[in-house]
């Protein structure tokens, strides 16, 4: 299937390896101009220019810390001046930090906030006024919004906060032609789910093979999913072939959720 992603210019959040690297690939490789970032300079430099390797694609790489408005604006700017406009946004962050509600001080809350919350705010806010044809916007957020997972009660409030701003948005942006959706990750080989399973072995005194085994149970396709696999997800949401989906959630986990 043909996505329509020749010459968009997409912006792609948190992007120097993980899933967002995975999403960047998908949408260089249907043949989008990919405009990266992440906080590290140099790492941000290099992924941009792997996957200029990887995909042939234009692309541009960007310091920038989510949680400083200033960093977004300039991320925003740069990939204005390159280009001309923006036709999709991913919207991603790195997740708080877990652990118990009793364990959690004012200090975590107000990070959490800023992190995952008014980053979202923040990078829709900057890119909808270059969006002039329309576009796309797509939020990583997590499972926890359908159903809390142990410990991470700061990716589960916050994230729920950023799936109601993208409802309420699916319906104030239509008009332009713009839609948002949410995309959420199941457990997928990244760098955060394997700092989760070490820490789940270490709080039950089990070795990581075993942490992971124990997740692997829960997962119907019977494996972790790839950032290829989300990256597919993510491109078909943020292309033209999309374009009568608005306000949807979409789970790319293999069958783990259970909720209806």
């Amino acid at each position: 299937m043909e996505l329509g992603l020749q010459n968009k210019v997409a912006l792609v959040a948190a992007a120097s390896k993980g899933l967002g690297y995975g999403v960047a690939r998908a949408l260089a490789s249907d043949g989008a101009k990919v405009s990266i970032c992440s906080r590290s300079a140099d790492e941000i430099e290099a992924a941009a220019k792997k996957l200029a390797d990887e995909t042939g694609a234009d692309t541009l790489g960007t310091a920038c810390d989510v949680t400083d408005p200033k960093d977004i604006e300039t991320w925003v700017k740069r990939t204005v001046e390159q280009w001309g406009q923006i036709d999709a946004l991913l919207v991603n962050a790195g997740g708080p930090p877990a652990g118990y509600f009793k364990e959690i001080s004012d200090e975590q809350w107000q990070a959490a906030f800023e992190l995952t919350l008014m980053s979202s705010i923040r990078m829709i806010n900057a890119a909808i006024p270059h969006m002039t044809g329309g576009g796309a916007i797509l939020t990583i957020t997590s499972s926890s919004v359908r159903e809390p997972v142990e410990r991470l009660v700061l990716s589960t409030v916050m994230r729920s906060g950023v799936v109601g701003l993208v409802k309420t948005l699916a319906d104030e942006l239509a008009p332009d032609g713009i839609r948002v959706n949410n995309l959420i990750p199941g457990r997928i080989d990244t760098d955060r789910v394997a700092h989760l399973d070490e820490g789940t072995a270490k709080r039950l005194g089990i070795s990581f093979e075993e942490a992971r085994e124990r997740s692997l149970k829960n997962i119907p396709l019977g494996r972790l999913g790839t950032i290829d696999d989300f990256g597919a997800a993510a491109a078909f949401l943020l292309s033209p072939a999309a374009s009568y989906i608005t306000g949807a959630t979409l789970q790319v986990d293999g069958g783990m959720m259970r909720s209806v």
